[in-house]
C-alpha cells in the first residue's frame, strides 16, 4: 500500500511537471530525490499534492521544494504563462515591455529568494524579446505600479510575501493600467501556466540578461519622479521646516528605511529616528514573532523605546514590503495609542479632503471628487462625504478592488482622492494606484505636524472629526483554523441556520436585521434580493446588519489561514457617549464570537498579541 502511494505521489509530480531534470536547483532537486529515497509519502504529499493556485492576488506560499511551494521552477513557470498570456493581450508588449520588483526575503535551505525570483522571472520575459525593466535593488510594493503607469508598461510584478511569516513568498501581479489584477486575468493567467509549465531554453540562465539590451534598471528614474509626484500632496512645506515634532520610523527588518526617509526629505521634514534594529532588511525578521504592524504593540516594542529615549511623540511603522502603515502616539497619561486602520483612514480622509477644499475655492469642483473603501472598513468616509458634498463608494475587499474603480473614475475625469481599508492600507496619492505606506508615513508626518501649530494631538483631532461627523466605534479581529473543511462548516451552519436555506435572525440578544453574503449572492436589502457588489464563490464572506444600527462581516482570509471579522457602530454627530457605544459594540463582538464562530466546538485560535 505504502508503495503504491510512493508511485502514484510519484507520477503525480511527474503530470504536474515536477520531472527531476526540470528542476536545476541542486537544494530542491536534493530535497526531493531524498524524500523518494526515504518513500516520505507524507512530505511528498504535501510537497506535490496540488499546485500553488494563481489568483488575483498572484501567487502567497512557503519557499521550498514541489510545485505547492514558492521555489526557481514553479516562478519560471509561473511566468512563462504570464508572458504567452500578455502577449495574447497586448500587440506592442515587446514595445512596451514589463516591470519587475523585489523585496529582501531569502529561504537558505531552499536556495530562493525575492532577487533570484525577480530574475528568473526577467530571465523568462528577455528570452520572448520583451523588455523588462527590473530593479537593481530591494524597493517597496507601491514602486511597481508606480512604474506601470508613469513607464505606459503591459504590467509588473512584484515579488514580496509582504508581512507574512519568514518563510513565505508572493508573486504579485499588477495590469497595465496600473492596479492589480481582477479576474477574468487570474483565469486566463492560471490557464496559461497551466499550458506552459515545460522550462523554455535557458529559463535558467538568468545570467543571460545582464549583458541583454533588452534589461533597463528603472531604480534612479523611479526614485527621483515618485518623490517629485508625492510632494504634490504636500502643503504645509513651511510648518514641515519649522515642526519640533520628532517621529520614529520602524521599516520591521523590511525595505523602507530609505524610502520613508528620502520621502520626509521630499517634504522638508526633518528625518524620523530610525529604529537601529529593525532598519536594515533582515529576512529573519529576528526581532518580532510576526513582522506585522497590524498585529499590535508587540511589533512596536523596540519603537516604544527609542521614541521614549528621544523625546519622539509618534511612531510610524511599515510593515516588510512598505506598502502598509501603522501610526502609534504618546498620550497625554505617558501610555501610547496604537490607531487602528479605521482611526487613521478616518483621520487621513479629514486631512486630505481639507488639503483639498483649502485649495480648491471652486464649489462646483466638489461634485467630481471621490474617497473609496472596502466593504469591510469603517463608513467613516461615507459620514463625511454626506456632510461634505463629495461622492463615497465601497468596493469588495483588497485595493485590487479599489484601484481598479479609482482608474475607472480618473478615466472620467474625476478625482479620487483617498482610498482605505481597515488593514492599515492608504492610497494618499494618485499616481499610485494600490496602498502606498511611503506616501502615507509622510502626509500623516505633515498632518502631525500641522495639528501640532494648533495645540492638538492626532487623538484629539480624531475625536474632533467624530464629533463632527458621527462616532463609528469599530472592533476586528480573527481567528485561526488550518482546517478548510471546519471553515466551510462554520459558514454552510450560517447559511442553515433554522434549517435548510436560513440565515440567523438574532445572535445572542441582538435581532439581525439584514443579511449579505457575497459568496452566494444574496441580498435581504435588495428588492431582488440580489447583492450589487460582485459576488465570489471561492471566498467566504458575509455580512449581518443589526436592529442596534451595528454591522458585522465575516470573511476568510485570502492570503492566510484566518477567519476575520469586522464590526463597527456608528452614531450620528452630537451622540458623545461613547463609553456606552463601546460597550454595545463588545457586547455584539462576543455574542458574534460565542454564536456565529463558536471557537471551542470548532478548535478555532484566537488571536494573540
Amino acid at each position: 500500500c505504502h508503495l503504491y502511494l510512493l508511485t502514484s505521489l510519484l507520477s503525480i509530480a511527474a503530470a504536474s511537471g515536477v520531472s527531476q531534470s526540470w528542476d536545476k536547483n541542486p537544494k530542491t532537486s536534493a530535497i526531493v530525490k531524498k524524500l523518494v529515497a526515504d518513500g516520505n509519502a507524507g512530505e511528498l504529499q504535501k510537497y506535490f499534492g496540488s499546485r500553488m493556485e494563481f489568483g488575483t492576488a498572484g501567487l502567497r506560499a512557503a519557499m521550498g521544494a514541489g510545485i505547492s511551494h514558492m521555489n526557481d521552477l514553479t516562478i519560471i513557470q509561473t511566468t512563462q504563462g504570464f508572458c504567452r498570456y500578455l502577449e495574447k493581450n497586448f500587440s506592442d508588449l515587446k514595445k512596451r515591455g514589463v516591470v519587475i520588483g523585489f523585496d529582501a526575503r531569502a529561504h537558505l535551505s531552499s536556495g530562493g529568494s525575492s532577487k533570484r525570483f525577480a530574475r528568473l522571472a526577467a530571465n523568462t520575459f528577455i528570452s520572448q524579446g520583451v523588455p523588462v525593466y527590473l530593479f537593481s535593488d530591494i524597493t517597496p510594493t507601491p514602486f511597481v505600479p508606480y512604474t506601470v503607469t508613469h513607464l505606459k508598461l503591459c504590467a509588473g510584478i512584484m515579488v514580496t510575501a509582504s508581512h507574512n511569516p519568514k518563510q513565505d513568498n508572493g508573486y504579485k501581479v499588477y495590469w497595465e493600467n496600473g492596479a492589480q489584477i481582477i479576474s477574468p486575468h487570474d483565469k486566463g493567467i492560471s490557464q496559461a501556466i497551466e499550458e506552459n509549465q515545460e522550462p523554455w531554453p535557458q529559463a535558467w540562465d538568468d545570467k543571460l540578461i545582464d549583458s541583454s539590451l533588452l534589461l533597463h534598471d528603472p531604480y534612479a528614474t523611479v526614485n527621483k519622479d515618485y518623490f517629485k509626484d508625492i510632494q504634490k500632496q504636500c502643503f504645509h512645506r513651511n510648518i514641515n521646516k519649522e515642526t519640533n515634532l520628532k517621529f520614529v520610523h520602524t521599516s520591521v527588518h523590511g525595505v523602507g528605511h530609505k524610502f520613508v526617509q528620502l520621502a520626509f526629505k521630499a517634504f522638508d521634514l526633518s528625518p524620523p529616528f530610525a529604529v537601529p534594529e529593525q532598519k536594515d532588511p533582515d529576512p529573519e525578521f529576528p526581532t518580532v514573532k510576526y513582522p506585522n504592524p497590524e498585529e499590535g504593540k508587540g511589533v512596536l516594542t523596540l519603537s516604544f523605546a527609542l521614541a521614549e529615549k528621544d523625546g519622539a511623540k509618534i511612531i510610524l511603522a511599515n510593515d516588510p514590503d512598505a506598502d502598509r502603515l501603522a501610526v502609534a502616539e504618546k498620550q497625554e497619561s505617558g501610555e501610547w495609542k496604537v490607531f487602528s486602520g479605521n482611526e487613521l483612514g478616518a483621520l487621513l480622509g479629514w486631512w486630505i479632503f481639507t488639503c483639498w477644499k483649502n485649495h480648491n475655492r471652486d464649489t462646483c469642483a466638489i461634485k467630481d471628487v471621490y474617497m473609496l473603501s472596502s466593504t469591510v472598513s469603517s463608513k467613516i468616509l461615507r459620514a463625511i462625504a454626506l456632510k461634505e458634498g463629495f461622492h463615497f463608494e465601497e468596493t469588495l475587499t483588497g485595493f485590487k478592488w479599489m484601484g481598479n474603480r479609482a482608474k475607472q473614475l480618473m478615466d472620467q475625469g474625476k478625482a479620487v482622492l483617498f482610498a482605505f481599508e481597515e488593514a492599515i492600507g492608504y492610497m494618499c496619492c494618485p499616481a499610485v494606484l494600490d496602498k502606498d505606506g511611503v506616501s502615507a508615513a509622510v502626509i500623516t508626518a505633515e498632518m502631525a505636524s500641522y495639528l501640532a501649530t494648533r495645540n492638538l494631538s492626532l487623538s484629539q483631532q480624531l475625536k474632533a472629526v467624530y464629533d463632527e461627523y458621527g462616532f463609528h466605534i469599530t472592533k476586528a479581529s480573527y481567528f485561526i483554523c488550518h482546517d478548510p473543511k471546519v471553515i466551510q462548516q462554520l459558514f454552510d451552519n450560517l447559511r442553515n441556520f433554522d434549517g435548510k436555506n436560513t440565515y440567523p435572525k438574532s445572535c445572542g440578544r441582538f435581532k439581525v436585521s439584514g443579511i449579505r453574503d457575497l459568496t452566494t449572492g444574496y441580498d435581504s436589502s435588495q428588492p431582488d434580493q440580489k447583492a450589487i457588489l460582485p459576488t465570489s464563490k471561492s471566498s467566504q464572506m458575509i455580512t449581518f446588519t443589526f436592529a442596534n444600527g451595528g454591522v458585522a462581516t465575516m470573511r476568510t482570509s485570502g492570503t492566510e489561514p484566518k477567519i476575520k471579522y469586522y464590526s463597527e457602530l456608528c452614531a450620528p454627530p452630537g451622540n458623545s457617549d461613547v463609553e456606552q457605544l463601546k460597550k454595545e459594540l463588545d457586547e455584539l463582538v462576543n455574542a458574534l464570537e460565542k454564536h456565529f464562530f463558536q471557537p471551542e466546538k470548532n478548535n478555532l485560535q484566537r488571536k494573540t498579541e
